[in-house]
C-alpha cells in the first residue's frame, strides 16, 4: 500500500508517468525531465550519474514509455515488456568486453536503420557510454542523426574526455547519489520497516539499489565490523596480513552469493514466464547470465570499496582523538591516504588479493599497530 500511494504521489504531482517513477525512486528531478521530454522526444538522450544511481533502469522505464501506447502506463504489455528487454522495439546493447567495442558500436547502428515492427518508434538503449574509447566514431553519426523512428538513449557514469563529442549530440539527464533519508524513504515506501531502511540507507554510499541488497543481507553489520576491526589486529606480522585479506575477500565473496540468490530467482521467473507464453526456452538467456556475471563483478567491487571507506572513516577517527601523539596523528594520515590509493586501484582491476595485502603491509608498517592495547 505504501509503495502505491508513493507512485501515486510522484505521478499525479509531478506528471511522471509510473514505469519512469517506480525505476527511478529519488531521483526526481531526473524523472520530470524524462517526462518533459516524452511530450516531443527528440533523437538522442544521455542518462548520466555515478554508478547505482538509476540510469540503466531509468533507460529503460523511458524506452518503455516511449513505445507505450498510453506514455509509460507501467501496466500495459508494452511497459511490461520494454522493462523486461523484450519488446521487439526496443533494443538493448551492452558492452562485449571491458571497454565497447567497435562491433559493439557496430551492432547498435545496425539496430537504428531498422523500422520499428509494433510501436510508433523504435528505441536504441546503449548502456557504459564512458567506456566508449575507439567506437565512439562508429556511434556519432548515427546517434547524430538517426532515422525518423529511431530514439537513442545512452548512459554513461559520467562525460569522459573521449564521450564530449557524442555528449553534444544528446539531451543529457543528469542522476545524483541520495542522501541517507532519501534513500530510508524510498526503502519505507518499498515496504521495509524503518529501522532496517535505516541501517541500510547509512552504508549504502548514496545507492538505492545497494540499500536494497544490503537491507536482505543479514551479513552487513558484520562484515563491516570486520573491516572496522583491521586496526586492532594489526600486529606486525605477515601471516596476520595474510589471514585478514582471506577474510575480507570472502566478506565481499557473501555478498556476491546474496546476489546470486536473486539472481537464480529472477531467471526462474523469467524462464517460467517464456513458457507460460508458448516459448520452449528463455529468450536471451546467455545475454541474460552475461549481464548476472557482470552484476556480481559489481557487486563485488562495490563491497570492497564499501569496506575500504569503513576502514578509513576508522582511522579517521583516530585523526579525531585528541590525546593521540603526533607520530600517531602522522601514521592515521598516512593511512587514510593509503586506503584512499588502494580504493582508486581498484578501478585498474587489480589482482584484488596483493592490493589488499599490500595496502594491510604498509598500514602495519606506519606505526599504527602500537596504539592496540
Amino acid at each position: 500500500m505504501t509503495r502505491r500511494v508513493s507512485l501515486e504521489a510522484a505521478t499525479g504531482r509531478l506528471g511522471i508517468p509510473p514505469v519512469i517513477a517506480a525505476a527511478v525512486p529519488g531521483q526526481e528531478r531526473a524523472a520530470r525531465s524524462l517526462a518533459a521530454a516524452l511530450r516531443s522526444p527528440v533523437h538522442a538522450y544521455l542518462l548520466v550519474g555515478p554508478p547505482g544511481t538509476g540510469t540503466d533502469d531509468g533507460a529503460l522505464a523511458f524506452a518503455a514509455a516511449l513505445v507505450c501506447p498510453d506514455g509509460g502506463c507501467g501496466r500495459c504489455g508494452a511497459c511490461r515488456d520494454a522493462v523486461a528487454r523484450r519488446h521487439p522495439d526496443v533494443s538493448v546493447v551492452e558492452r562485449s568486453g571491458a571497454a565497447i567495442l567497435v562491433e559493439d558500436a557496430r551492432r547498435a547502428v545496425a539496430l537504428a536503420q531498422r523500422g520499428p515492427a509494433v510501436a510508433r518508434r523504435q528505441v536504441v538503449v546503449l548502456t557504459d557510454l564512458h567506456l566508449v574509447g575507439l567506437a565512439a566514431p562508429v556511434l556519432l553519426k548515427s546517434v547524430e542523426e538517426p532515422p525518423a523512428t529511431t530514439i537513442f538513449v545512452l548512459t554513461a557514469e559520467s562525460v569522459t574526455p573521449g564521450l564530449v563529442t557524442l555528449a553534444s549530440r544528446c539531451v543529457q539527464v543528469d542522476f545524483v547519489l541520495l542522501d541517507p533519508e532519501s534513500i530510508e524513504a524510498v526503502l519505507v515506501a518499498e515496504g521495509l520497516t524503518a529501522e532496517d531502511a535505516a541501517r541500510a540507507a547509512a552504508v549504502a554510499g548514496g545507492r538505492v539499489d545497494r540499500a536494497r541488497l544490503l537491507a536482505r543481507d543479514p551479513g552487513a553489520a558484520e562484515r563491516q565490523a570486520r573491516w572496522r576491526a583491521v586496526p586492532a589486529r594489526l600486529d606486525g606480522t605477515g601471516a596476520t596480513v595474510s589471514v585478514l585479506a582471506d577474510e575480507l575477500l570472502a566478506s565481499a565473496d557473501e555478498l556476491v552469493a546474496v546476489v546470486r540468490g536473486r539472481q537464480a530467482e529472477e531467471l526462474e521467473a523469467a524462464t517460467a514466464a517464456a513458457v507460460s507464453a508458448g516459448e520452449r526456452q528463455l529468450p536471451g538467456r546467455a545475454a541474460i547470465e552475461e549481464r548476472h556475471k557482470r552484476e556480481q563483478r559489481r557487486v563485488r567491487t562495490d563491497e570492497l570499496h564499501a569496506g575500504f571507506a569503513t576502514l578509513a572513516a576508522a582511522y579517521r577517527r583516530r585523526l579525531l582523538a585528541e590525546e593521540l601523539s603526533p607520530r600517531r596523528l602522522s601514521a592515521a594520515a598516512r593511512a587514510v591516504d593509503a586506503v584512499g590509493a588502494a580504493s582508486a586501484a581498484l578501478s585498474r582491476n587489480p589482482n584484488e588479493a596483493l592490493l589488499l595485502e599490500a595496502l594491510l603491509l604498509e598500514l602495519d608498517s606506519s606505526g599504527e599497530q602500537v596504539t592496540r592495547r
